[in-house]
Order: C-alpha cells, then sequence, then structure tokens
C-alpha cells in the first residue's frame, strides 16, 4: 500500500475505531485494557517481562516495573549488548546508554555514553526525576551518577574483554567495522492504564567513542503515552532516529492504526530511504492501550517477549524483508 494510501486509510479507521460503540475511553482516546500487559524486545526480554510483572504485582509503579525490568539484562554478563556483559568501544571502553519514559506526562530521562555505572537506566530514571534536564552524556553524566550516590563497578566483563582482545588481533589499527544491534526495549501497561517504557544497550560494539544511536533519545527509541500505547525499538539505531521511529508508530497509533500497521508502516519508511537499508536489522515492537499488541523487523531472527496476566511467551517474528 502507498504510504499516503495508508495514512489517509488510517485516519478514516481510527475516526471509525474511536467512534465505535464499547471504544470510547477517556478523553475521547480508545478503551483500555484491564489486565497488566508487557513487551520487550529479544528473547532475553522474557526475564525482563517476568521481573517487571512481579513488581507490579507487589504494588509498584509503571516506572517502577519497566526500570527493573530491564535491569535484568544490564546485570547479565551474558548479554553482549546491554549492560555489564556489553561489547566496548573501538578503545576498549563500555559505553552505556538508556532512556525511560512516562506515559502519564511524557516526562523522560536519558544518558548517554555512560561509563562506571551497570544500572545506566537507574541514572536516566534520576534525571528525569532530580535533574531540570533530559539527556545528560559522557563525563556529565558519570559525575550526575556519582552524585546521586550510585556506586562505581567494573563494566567490562571478562567475556566483553577477551572478545575485544580478539578483535584488536583482527583489527590491530582498531579500524573494524562496528556490529551488533540488540538493544533491549520494554513498554509497560498496568491494569490502571498506566504506561511506562525503557529502552538500555551498550550500543554496537567497536562503535566510535561516543557514539549515540536511537536507544536513549525519547521519540526515537522508546515513547509511551497512556492516551495511546508505548513503543520500543531495536535494530540499527542511525535509521532508527531518521524516521523518528517510535514517536511515529504511536503516532499512527493515535491515529486509528492497530500496532502491526504502525509498525509496518515504519518499517516501511526505512526500507524506502535509500536501496541499502532492506539489508539491516530494524524492529519495534508496541502496545496499544486497547491491549492490542504488534512487532515487525526488517531482517530476519527478531524474537520478542509478551505478558499478559501471568503468562509470558516468546514470538518469532516474520521479515519485513524476505532473504533471497
Amino acid at each position: 500500500m502507498h504510504r499516503r494510501d495508508f495514512l489517509l486509510r488510517g485516519v478514516a479507521a481510527g475516526a471509525g475505531f474511536l467512534a465505535s460503540p464499547g471504544l470510547n475511553g477517556e478523553q475521547g482516546s480508545v478503551a483500555r485494557a484491564r489486565t497488566p500487559i508487557i513487551i520487550s524486545t529479544w528473547r532475553f526480554g522474557e526475564a525482563a517481562n517476568k521481573e517487571a510483572l512481579s513488581v507490579l504485582v507487589e504494588g509498584g509503579s509503571v516506572l517502577d516495573a519497566v526500570e527493573r525490568g530491564v535491569m535484568t539484562a544490564e546485570a547479565n554478563p551474558a548479554i553482549s549488548s546491554v549492560g555489564y556483559g556489553g561489547l566496548p568501544n573501538r578503545e576498549g571502553e563500555v559505553e552505556l546508554d538508556a532512556a525511560i519514559c512516562d506515559g502519564e506526562t511524557q516526562d523522560a530521562g536519558a544518558v548517554c555514553a555512560l561509563t562506571g555505572y551497570r544500572h545506566p537506566v537507574q541514572v536516566a530514571r534520576k534525571v528525569m526525576e532530580e535533574s531540570p534536564h533530559l539527556i545528560l552524556v559522557g563525563k556529565g553524566a558519570t559525575s550526575f551518577a556519582r552524585a546521586q550516590g550510585f556506586d562505581a563497578q567494573e563494566t567490562l566483563s571478562d567475556g566483553a574483554r577477551e572478545a575485544y582482545q580478539k578483535w584488536r588481533e583482527k583489527h590491530p589499527k582498531a579500524d573494524g567495522q562496528p556490529e551488533g544491534h540488540d538493544t533491549l526495549g520494554q513498554v509497560v501497561m498496568s491494569s490502571s492504564g498506566a504506561i511506562a517504557a525503557a529502552c538500555t544497550s551498550s550500543g554496537m560494539a567497536w562503535k566510535l567513542a561516543g557514539r549515540v544511536g536511537d536507544s536513549p533519545i525519547i521519540g526515537h527509541g522508546l515513547y509511551a503515552d497512556n492516551q495511546v500505547g508505548g513503543c520500543v525499538a531495536t535494530g540499527v539505531g542511525e535509521e532508527i532516529s531518521k524516521i523518528c521511529g517510535s514517536f511515529l508508530v504511536v503516532e499512527l497509533m493515535r491515529r486509528g492504526a492497530t500496532p502491526d500497521q504502525a509498525i509496518e508502516e515504519a518499517l516501511d519508511r526505512i526500507i524506502g530511504r535509500v536501496p541499502a537499508n532492506r539489508s539491516i536489522q530494524a524492529a519495534f515492537v508496541a502496545l496499544r492501550r486497547d491491549g492490542l499488541t504488534g512487532a515487525g523487523s526488517i531482517g530476519s531472527g527478531f524474537q520478542y517477549a509478551v505478558t499478559r496476566d501471568t503468562e509470558t511467551r516468546i514470538v518469532n517474528v516474520e521479515p519485513r524483508v524476505q532473504e533471497g
């Protein structure tokens, strides 16, 4: 479907959707689901979902849930794209990015290129709650984490150090191409309809020092709005950012698109931008406030975790661009 036709049809469908009997909610938005729903990128999102759900069951807020949820990956040295297990930049230093977004107010906080702290999402939340700023980067983010009382920790795991040494043997001038893109993003919706989103990542392995992708940028790697839903992204962050990916998905859902329809449109914009984008990986997962969920990816191999009530399952995603 041509993009213009999709958007026109989406607006028309949205008008009918919002006016349908039994679907009108508060302030003209769609009816909300009445049970907790959690969705996360990649297979390791399963542990994140279970942890987030436990927080909700204990009476915690959606911000508490999404923060604790993504911390499971930040603490796991076996995950090479997030937190303590994250592979370093080409100088051998682990730089971590994270963001958190409150769907009630769109308040958010983010840190970029944070060093010396294993849980950047905790620091990001403090940026949101304890500073007048949206994003802190590099040395400023590290100083802020220290001032907030977080304990500095080693962030280069033994596995990451070994992988870096092998990479430098192959690339003695540290000029190899960056690799990897498996960001953990999560959207949590409570039974009351509150929504929050978070992303956390060590970015691409062997990246240039200071590189920041979409993950910690509000509207790019994540976005949440209680009146609509939430979305998180993973993949080649530079391409996701060029279309303001997560914000685009949420806005298309606001117009009446299902999560799957909105994600397909976002992926098609990335694919259509330049021919080379047919061979990259970019993916989204989204949750609409009425309980519909969706996912999509350009390339193969993408999986996501979804939790409803107490059941969590892993879903394989059919790629938007078929191989061969």
